[in-house]
C-alpha cells in the first residue's frame, strides 16, 4: 500500500482535473458561517455520512467562510493518503491543537520533523521487538483475566470500554516506556482516567467557531489543565525512570531496549534529532493512540460478536483447540493463529472504525479525482461509507466474518480488502503501531474466549450502544457481563 510520494516542487495536477471547487454540489448553509452549526461534533461523522449518501462520493461544504471537499472514494482517499507528507497534511487546525496540548509527536507532525520522528517510532514496533516485549504482555492479560474473573465471579458488570482502555495503556506504557504502571490494579487516579479527557477536549476545540481557551479559560478549560499536568507528572516519570535505567547500565545507550530509551539516547547524541518538548510529545502521543484505537475497536467487536453467537462460538472453538490447556497464548507465535478471530476483528474495523474521519490539507495546489485544488484546501476523508459499499463487499451492512476468510479457512486477500477499508491508515503514514494493536486485540478476544461466556455486552437499555466522536469514534454505555467457563 505504501507508495513513493511526488518530488517536492513538482505540483501534482491530473491532467484529468476539469472540475473547479465552485462546481461541486453540497448542502447548502448560512451566510457568514457556511455548514458550521449543522454539525453535532460528537456525530460529526454521521451527519456528513447522511450526506454522502445525498450527494455522492464527492461533495462541498463551508465552516465559515472556507470550502470543504468530502471525499468517500476508496482509490481517491488512498492517493490522497499515499502523497503525504510533500503534497497532503492533515489538516493544520489538528496539529495547532494538538500542540497546545502537548500532544506534538509523531502523530501531528508534518514534513522533515515527522520523517526524523517517525524512524525512531518504527523501530519501537518492529515484530521482533514485540518478540521480545511478549511476556510482558502475557503478564498485563493475565491481570485483566484476574480483574474479569472477580466481576464473573460477583456478578458484576464491566464498564467494558474503561476497563480495555487501562489494558492498553498498561500494554503501551510496558513496551514504549519499559514502564509498569499497573493501571488494571489501581483503586484510583490512575493516568488512564486524565488520558480519557484529552481527546474529547481536542474533539471539542477542533469544532469551536474560535478559539476561546486562548483568551479565556472555562471551568472546563481549566479542569482540561489538571488533567494535563497530571499526565505530564506521569511523563517526566517516564523519562526520569528510563534515565536512571540508562546511567546505571550505560550499554542501553547503544542498544536501548525500548522506544523511550531510543529517543533519549537520539536526544542526548545529537541535540538535533529530538527535542526535549518532541521527546515529551512523543511519550504523550504514544499513550493516547495506544489507548483509544486499539480499546475500542476491542470494546466493537466484542460487542458484534455477542449480537452474533455463531461467530462468537467460532471464536470460542478457535481458542480451544489453539490454547490447549492455557488459559490465554503464552507463546508469540500462537497469536500469528487465530484466523477467524482476526477476521471478526478486520468486520469489526469495517463496520465500526474508530477513525471514520480524517481531515487532510493541501500543502500546493493539487487535485481530488477530477477536480482542481488550490493549496489550503481542506478535504475530509470519510473511511466507513467505501466499506459498506456493495461495489466493494456483497450484503456489506452486514456482520460476516466469513469475508474475510476463504472457503478452507485460510487467510484470503486481506490487503485488498484492506484497500477499501485502510483502518490503519495507508502510504507513508500508515500506523507504526498496526501489529501490536491486531497482537492486543487477539490476545484478549482468545483470552475472553478460553475462559468466559459472554451473557451480556450492550447498553443498559439494551439498544445498540450510540457512536460517539471525540477525536476516534468509541461506543457510549457500553457494559459487559460474563460467566465463568
Amino acid at each position: 500500500m505504501d507508495q513513493p510520494v511526488h518530488g517536492v516542487g513538482v505540483t501534482p495536477v491530473r491532467s484529468g482535473a476539469s472540475r473547479s471547487l465552485d462546481q461541486i454540489d453540497g448542502p447548502r448553509g448560512m451566510p457568514l458561517l457556511g455548514n458550521a452549526l449543522q454539525f453535532d461534533p460528537p456525530k460529526m461523522h454521521t451527519v456528513l455520512e447522511g450526506w454522502q449518501k445525498r450527494y455522492g462520493d464527492l461533495y462541498r461544504l463551508k465552516i465559515g467562510r472556507h470550502p470543504v471537499l468530502v471525499l468517500s472514494d476508496a482509490t481517491g482517499i488512498a492517493s490522497l493518503l499515499r502523497d503525504r507528507p510533500d503534497t497532503w497534511r492533515r489538516w493544520h487546525v489538528i496539529e495547532s491543537i494538538t500542540a497546545e496540548s502537548g500532544v506534538d509527536g509523531v502523530f501531528s507532525v508534518e514534513g522533515d520533523a515527522w520523517r526524523r520522528q517517525r524512524r525512531l517510532v518504527m523501530q519501537a514496533f518492529d515484530p521482533g521487538h514485540l518478540k521480545r516485549f511478549f511476556p510482558s504482555l502475557v503478564r498485563v492479560t493475565e491481570r485483566l483475566l484476574a480483574r474479569w474473573k472477580r466481576a464473573a465471579q460477583s456478578g458484576t458488570a464491566i464498564d467494558l470500554q474503561a476497563d480495555l482502555m487501562r489494558f492498553t495503556v498498561d500494554v503501551t506504557a510496558g513496551l514504549a516506556f519499559g514502564s509498569d504502571v499497573n493501571t488494571l490494579d489501581a483503586q484510583r487516579d490512575a493516568i488512564q482516567e486524565h488520558l480519557d479527557k484529552v481527546f474529547p477536549m481536542i474533539q471539542r476545540r477542533m469544532n469551536a467557531p474560535f478559539p476561546y481557551w486562548r483568551y479565556v479559560r472555562l471551568p472546563i478549560d481549566r479542569a482540561y489543565d489538571g488533567h494535563l499536568e497530571r499526565v505530564g507528572d506521569a511523563i517526566r516519570g517516564f523519562i526520569a525512570e528510563a534515565r536512571r535505567r540508562m546511567d546505571e547500565d550505560p550499554s542501553r545507550r547503544t542498544t536501548p531496549s525500548n522506544l523511550l530509551e531510543a529517543m533519549i539516547a537520539a536526544h542526548d547524541a545529537d541535540s538535533g534529532a529530538l527535542s526535549d518538548r518532541e521527546l515529551a510529545g512523543n511519550v504523550f502521543t504514544i499513550l493516547l493512540a495506544g489507548e483509544d484505537t486499539t480499546a475500542n475497536t476491542l470494546a466493537w467487536t466484542m460487542y458484534l460478536l455477542f449480537e452474533h453467537p455463531d461467530a462468537w462460538r467460532r471464536v470460542v472453538a478457535e481458542a480451544d483447540a489453539a490454547l490447549g490447556p492455557d488459559d490465554l497464548p503464552r507463546r508469540f507465535d500462537d497469536v500469528g493463529g487465530f484466523e477467524f478471530t482476526e477476521a471478526c476483528i478486520d468486520e469489526a474495523m469495517r463496520l465500526r472504525p474508530v477513525a471514520p474521519l480524517i481531515g487532510l490539507e493541501s500543502n500546493r495546489e493539487a487535485s481530488v479525482l477530477d477536480v482542481r485544488v488550490p493549496a489550503r484546501t481542506v478535504v475530509f476523508c470519510l473511511m466507513r461509507p467505501p466499506a459498506v459499499d456493495a461495489r466493494h463487499f456483497e450484503h456489506p451492512a452486514e456482520f460476516r466474518p466469513e469475508r474475510w476468510l476463504d472457503a478452507e479457512g485460510a487467510a484470503h486477500d486481506r490487503k485488498s480488502a484492506r484497500r477499501a477499508t485502510m483502518p490503519f491508515g495507508a502510504g507513508p503514514r500508515l500506523c507504526p503501531g498496526r501489529y501490536l494493536a491486531l497482537c492486543e486485540m487477539k490476545m484478549v478476544l482468545a483470552m475472553v474466549a478460553r475462559n468466559f461466556s459472554l451473557a451480556r455486552v450492550g447498553t443498559e437499555g439494551g439498544h445498540e450502544p450510540p457512536e460517539r466522536m471525540a477525536f476516534t469514534m468509541a461506543p457510549v454505555g457500553l457494559r459487559m457481563s460474563l460467566g465463568l467457563r
